[in-house]
């Protein structure tokens, strides 16, 4: 019913007829009103005649009781939930508007679909749903088939030295520490350094469950580039070690409850011991675990340790390193960490021109050029180094663009040489 046929305005509607009261008794002016309504002159104008032409009835909204245009035709609504409640009651409004569309050749938007569904009590909307609720999952039954692995952020020597970050696997099976390592922060060279200590200690597990954070997956939903695989998890694939990622931080609860553990046992500990560096404190972990172990380590349900051994073909020297691909240029160089490499020329290195070659980084800072798996002999030249870069600070414009030429990518020089 329209508000001229029954008398009853809105607040917003009483409010505009109170300006144009305003308007006609001169308290504002026309342009004043237009700002407070947010229209125009014109349209305010128009409000002013059909006031002084209806009153405040005059005032209401001529489309109203009126169809409106983007309505949907009569009975069409009626005949697609009827044909939906004989044939299409159990799928989702995106599936159900297409075989609409493919077998009805009736054309609703999915939107409109998913209104009729819900009005007729066939969809529940996300927000209605309710809430999945998290059960508890059995403990892994064999030691070394879940790891679960964390990064905990704490003063662990409450001032007395640099602020540092725990590396914490536990095994689900046990709840035991298996490795614990400070670190300045997580990273991906220090989850390497992490893992290798672990595998050598107990060989290789079944699976880690981590976090989603960036150094166990792509996080980028648009990435371009690269196999799918972060550095880490691409080490993990070449050891045939899965890695999962868990949703929720109470999925991972065996790490987390961990994390509380030490932060109030182990930071005492420290101070007991009187150690205020990462590096005191990886000496004393190893202690630290075995007491931990005793006192809150699981018996699992079954005996067999399910750890595998490294295999002969694993290196982990060459596996936990960074690996990024370079494409060589005409004149045997790379650029890589804002260094050139000049590769030295061979037969095998023509080879790679035009082509991508691996860069792997070590957790020590060196690099190894690679085509195929086959080591390429090069050598670094900093071309930063040969610029007095204080000289750059004056007004002489030429050491800048010296500058600028000798940090341009070679190909490119040599085409402005052209010129």
């Amino acid at each position: 019913m329209s508000a001229e046929s029954s008398g009853v305005f809105t607040l917003k509607e009483i409010n505009r007829i109170k300006i144009i009261q305003d308007v006609i008794e001169r308290r504002i002016t026309t342009r004043r009103a237009a700002e407070h309504l947010g229209i125009s002159d014109r349209q305010c104008r128009r409000l002013l005649a059909r006031y002084r032409e209806g009153g405040p009835l005059g005032m209401a909204s001529r489309r109203c009781g009126m169809r409106g245009n983007r309505q949907l035709p009569p009975g069409l609504a009626d005949q697609a939930l009827e044909l939906i409640k004989t044939r299409y009651a159990d799928f989702g409004p995106t599936l159900a508007r297409e075989k609409l569309e493919e077998l009805h050749g009736l054309f609703l938007g999915k939107e409109t679909v998913r209104r009729i569904m819900v009005r007729a009590g066939l969809w529940v909307p996300r927000k209605q749903r309710a809430a999945r609720i998290p059960q508890p999952r059995y403990r892994r039954p064999c030691t070394g088939e879940l790891i679960q692995i964390d990064g905990c952020d704490h003063d662990w020597f409450e001032g007395r030295g640099p602020a540092c970050t725990a590396l914490v696997y536990v095994d689900d099976a046990t709840s035991k520490l298996m490795e614990l390592l400070f670190v300045k922060s997580e990273s991906t060279f220090s989850y390497f350094e992490a893992t290798r200590r672990y595998i050598d200690k107990h060989g290789k597990p079944l699976a880690l469950y981590s976090d989603k954070a960036g150094v166990f997956r792509v996080n980028n939903k648009h990435a371009t580039g690269g196999d799918g695989h972060t550095q880490f998890g691409r080490a993990m694939h070449e050891l045939n070690i899965q890695t999962i990622c868990a949703e929720t931080s109470p999925a991972k609860g065996r790490v987390e409850r961990a994390h509380l553990t030490l932060q109030d046992r182990l930071v005492k500990e420290l101070r007991l011991q009187g150690i205020g560096s990462m590096e005191a404190a990886n000496d004393f972990a190893e202690a630290y675990m075995a007491d931990y172990n005793r006192r809150f380590g699981k018996v699992p349900r079954h005996d067999f340790d399910v750890h595998r051994a490294v295999e002969h073909d694993e290196d982990l020297g060459l596996i936990f390193t960074v690996r990024e691909k370079r494409k060589v240029s005409k004149s045997l160089t790379i650029q890589y960490d804002k260094m050139l490499y000049l590769i030295e020329d061979s037969e095998l290195s023509r080879r790679a021109i035009g082509k991508y070659i691996d860069v792997y980084h070590y957790p020590d800072g060196r690099k190894e050029l690679r085509l195929n798996g086959t080591l390429l002999p090069y050598s670094t030249y900093d071309r930063l180094s040969e610029i007095d870069q204080g000289a750059i600070v004056g007004n002489d414009s030429n050491l800048l663009i010296v500058f600028y030429v000798q940090i341009m990518p070679d190909d490119l020089v040599m085409q402005l040489h052209r010129f």
